[in-house]
């Protein structure tokens, strides 16, 4: 009886060995499949490329807002340019800058609406400022003016590639984070829903204003009333 305890409990301890050995390989391979198939290897891929397209929208915002100094100076050498038209684009460069870009921003809702605004009001001013400087023929004759707004109008065609490609891909990242299964995997690993630009308020603010020069037309005198009339 004792030579038989001697003998089975090695073979026993063997067997549970082998047994915590093969569970722990199975966790190795099934804990990257698992994590695979919960859509957590997806979130990582559509988080990075939320952040590179949002770097992408900043660096053409950015490079606008370095081409307007320039622009400025041009036209201020145009005798007789409107001065408010001038100290608007000026104003909202500055309005636009000063906002304070950090990583939280893109994740807070009120703060990208703020800069939205900004850069919404900026849009607008330069749309003002291109619209009247047509009506300036050294303006228009001038070739440094003319290669500047030509640089300006390619920085805002790739502002607007570059913001529908963040819109799309905050878009594909907020169904990820809504859609079954996935969500429970965001609630779990505190994948939260994102804030996204509002094309339709932008497309409102960065509307360029009408503008006309023509001169209004002299009121009508109204008729005095007869004497048998009163």
């Amino acid at each position: 009886m004792t030579t038989t305890l001697k003998t089975t409990k090695p073979v026993a301890s063997r067997l549970l060995s082998s047994t915590r050995a093969l569970a722990a390989s199975a966790l190795i391979v099934g804990a990257p499949l698992a994590l695979s198939g919960c859509g957590y290897n997806e979130f990582q891929t559509l988080d990075e490329q939320v952040n590179a397209s949002w770097s992408e929208v900043l660096s053409q915002y950015q490079r606008r807002a370095d081409l307007i100094p320039n622009i400025v100076n041009t036209v201020k050498g145009e005798a007789g340019f409107e001065q408010e038209t001038l100290t608007k684009v000026v104003e909202a460069r500055a309005k636009a800058t000063s906002i304070r870009v950090t990583p939280e921003l893109a994740r807070d809702p009120a703060a990208l609406q703020k800069f939205q605004a900004a850069q919404g009001e900026l849009s607008g001013a330069l749309s003002r400022l291109l619209v009247v400087s047509e009506q300036y023929p050294n303006l228009k004759a001038n070739q440094g003016f003319q290669d500047l707004r030509v640089q300006l109008e390619g920085t805002e065609n790739r502002i607007t590639v570059a913001r529908n490609r963040y819109i799309k891909s905050v878009q594909d990242y907020n169904v990820l984070t809504r859609r079954f299964p996935t969500n429970l995997t965001a609630k779990m690993f505190g994948y939260d829903v994102k804030p996204n630009f509002t094309v339709q308020n932008e497309a409102t603010i960065s509307a360029p204003p009408t503008v006309n020069f023509d001169k209004p037309a002299p009121a009508t005198p109204t008729p005095a009333a007869s004497p048998a009339s009163r």
